[in-house]
């Protein structure tokens, strides 16, 4: 038995939308993040050749404290 006939429906194309938003990370944003950044991979780096006090020290400050104020960080200027 032979299969039916089946009409095939074309793709709707999608159409990129252009957006007029603001983007919600700053530049002091995007410094903090990648100090943040920095400090876990020379945390890590440091934690690889065996410091004991170092490490930790880098990871929390890189994790704990500088990528959620990169997060929370908001410009006065754009604010008001």
């Amino acid at each position: 038995m032979a299969p039916k006939d089946k009409k095939i429906k074309p793709v709707a194309k999608t159409v990129p939308v252009k957006s007029d938003a603001p983007m919600p990370f700053g530049k002091m944003n995007m410094i903090l993040f990648g100090a943040g950044l920095a400090s876990i991979i020379l945390g890590f780096v440091t934690l690889a050749s065996g410091s004991e006090t170092a490490a930790p020290i880098l990871l929390v400050l890189g994790y704990c404290v500088l990528v959620p104020v990169a997060i929370l960080w908001k410009d006065k200027s754009k604010s008001a």
